[in-house]
């Protein structure tokens, strides 16, 4: 018998990175909405962002306007992400791939990497990362191993099934909230969007009850300061 979890104290951050600005209507935003809907029901705290409404310049540094950009509001929102548990990062698909606003952000996620958290370790160690993927054309996993990769490559941890989505036929059609597409009602893409936010929902639990990771052997300033734990190259005759 299933026992009955408590997922009361985890906060997610969802980001959407859908090309059109609030208030039109976005595909990815209508599956987002499946898995933010769970989270309530769990009594998880949801943050939401459509990245294409803020100026969010393309960059590495931390804050672009030290580059000359007018305006800047990554600082903030990096602020909304750190605040969170788990992150879960919502694209369209278009030629195949995620969007450019999604490059983007992941871009700028990179150029927060080199930062470091109270153990030495890098800044994302101990968050849980996912994805959501919408569109009427395929690329599902394809837009889902470049996100997923890239969000393991930079400290995120990845749970099993971690990413959901929904396509229609090939070719130009209808979109998920489309009523034509009857998308709601699809088996798989309901299932697989359960299995994700509850498996992100059991992993970042576990994580944060046992304060992220253990920094032993993974401690970006302890490998600095010349500690090196088992590490030795091998002789080769």
């Amino acid at each position: 018998m299933n026992k009955k979890q408590d997922f009361s104290g985890l906060k997610a951050v969802y980001i959407n990175c859908t090309l059109k600005k609030s208030p039109k209507t976005s595909h990815t935003e209508g599956l987002m909405n499946v898995s933010m809907n769970i989270l309530k029901s769990e009594n998880v705290a949801v943050d939401y962002i459509r990245l294409s409404d803020y100026k969010v310049p393309t960059g590495l540094l931390p804050d672009m306007t030290e580059e000359g950009a007018d305006k800047d509001d990554w600082p903030k929102i990096y602020e909304r992400i750190m605040d969170a548990d788990f992150m879960i990062i919502g694209t369209p698909i278009w030629l195949g791939e995620k969007s450019s606003v999604a490059t983007k952000l992941i871009e700028r996620l990179y150029g927060m990497s080199g930062k470091t958290n109270a153990k030495g370790q890098y800044i994302y160690y101990g968050k849980v990362g996912g994805c959501v993927i919408t569109g009427n054309e395929d690329g599902i996993k394809h837009c889902a191993m470049g996100i997923l990769y890239a969000l393991q490559h930079l400290g995120f941890s990845i749970p099993p099934q971690a990413d959901c989505g929904w396509i229609g036929e090939a070719g130009p059609g209808p979109s998920y909230l489309d009523e034509e597409s009857d998308a709601k009602n699809n088996e798989f893409t309901n299932r697989n969007t359960t299995f994700m936010t509850y498996n992100m929902l059991h992993l970042a639990k576990m994580l944060k009850e046992n304060n992220g990771y253990p920094n032993y052997g993974n401690s970006r300033e302890e490998w600095d300061d010349g500690t090196r734990w088992n590490f030795e190259n091998p002789e080769y005759r």
